[in-house]
């Protein structure tokens, strides 16, 4: 493996989708990709060379609630701490960035859970309560 380099903006919105089907998660649309990618609040992206291996960012309102969102390592780069040092970027800027009160979320997919939880997300969503989406098609 060669050196990882950390870059602080969003990746292209192609690099972006091909990462998350590598990372066996869902594909979006490349317009949403790419308007998505210009509006979050701060985001991770890990090169090799010209190959993203690494991202994970954060949406809000900038006040009250932050998500961490899309946290996703090539598997060919797993087992080698590029989580941890996703993770460790994002919630920096959550320290240095959210306000007292701010809210905020993830969802973990098991066994990422277990690094989530090494940052202090160790809560469940309150008791009764559900996570829950619509994936919306056209």
């Amino acid at each position: 493996m060669e050196q990882i380099k950390i870059d602080y903006k969003s990746p292209e919105p192609q690099d972006y989708i091909d990462l998350r089907l590598a990372g066996s998660l869902s594909s979006k649309s490349w317009e949403g990709a790419k308007v998505g990618l210009e509006n979050s609040l701060f985001s991770v992206s890990l090169w090799e060379q010209d190959s993203l291996v690494g991202f994970g960012w954060i949406i809000g309102d900038k006040g009250t609630v932050y998500q961490i969102v899309d946290v996703v390592v090539d598997p060919a780069y797993q087992g080698n701490g590029l989580g941890k040092k996703i993770m460790n970027e994002l919630v920096s800027y959550l320290e240095e960035h959210a306000y007292c009160g701010a809210y905020v979320s993830l969802i973990a997919d098991k066994p990422a859970n277990k690094l989530y939880e090494q940052f202090g997300f160790t809560e469940v969503i309150a008791h009764g309560s559900t996570g829950m989406y619509r994936r919306f098609k056209n």
